[in-house]
């Protein structure tokens, strides 16, 4: 996919998961912030799968079932949601083997339980150009924090 078109994605992910957070604020279950997020990304005309069940394959087996994305966006970005009290490294790990496995260029770890949600978001590339995702107006403002994993 074209770089121009997976920020254009993460623009509007990011957009929504604002436009969720100002409303409901920090401090529910994450089902609520997926829903809303779901809603939110439809009214940005973005198709967006929820709860998409991944297929493992482990040398000569297929382990169906084995984990869940919480959304699928444009079938290239992966969001995961959290609503935790920190976003811990094994939380980076789980969405860059998600990532990995299904071989996707983005994610982004959405952790809605913080006061300002520019705070909670983190993008995730997998073996892209990091440079090449970098919005320029959002990095030089230090809006969206991007982490570039090999």
């Amino acid at each position: 996919m074209d770089p121009h078109q997976l920020n254009h994605i993460s623009f509007l992910s990011i957009q929504s998961a604002i436009e969720v957070h100002r409303t409901l604020g920090p401090g529910l279950l994450e089902s609520v912030y997926r829903a809303c997020m779901i809603y939110e990304l439809r009214r940005r005309n973005l198709p967006v799968v929820a709860e998409q069940i991944v297929t493992i394959n482990y040398k000569v087996v297929m382990i169906e079932g084995a984990y869940r994305l919480d959304l699928l966006i444009g079938d290239e970005v992966l969001v995961e949601i959290k609503a935790a009290e920190v976003i811990l490294p094994v939380h980076h790990a789980q969405l860059l083997s998600y990532l990995r496995l299904t071989n996707k260029p983005l994610g982004l770890l959405i952790n809605f339980n913080v006061p300002v949600l520019v705070k909670g978001v983190k993008r995730i590339m997998n073996g892209c150009d990091a440079a090449a995702l970098h919005s320029r107006d959002s990095v030089s403002r230090g809006t969206i924090p991007t982490e570039d994993f090999p």
